[in-house]
């Protein structure tokens, strides 16, 4: 499966990842490259957890438009 991640640097230099699709699931890494490593683990694992707790694996995620 593919997912669409966010990597954004907190206010401690720490890159967090993050997958919209499945709530809650979230990561962390020193670089950009550990946080996406690390989030494609954290997926696994969320859809594993959600898949046993017979939980839709993934929950809609849409675009809107809003005026800036």
């Amino acid at each position: 499966m593919k997912f669409i991640i966010t990597i954004f640097q907190d206010e401690d230099g720490m890159f967090i990842a993050e997958c919209p699709s499945i709530p809650g699931c979230v990561s962390q890494g020193q670089t950009e490259e550990e946080a996406e490593q690390n989030i494609k683990e954290a997926i696994q694992e969320c859809l594993q957890v959600r898949a046993e707790k017979g939980m839709p694996l993934t929950v809609r995620t849409r675009e809107v438009e809003v005026p800036v």
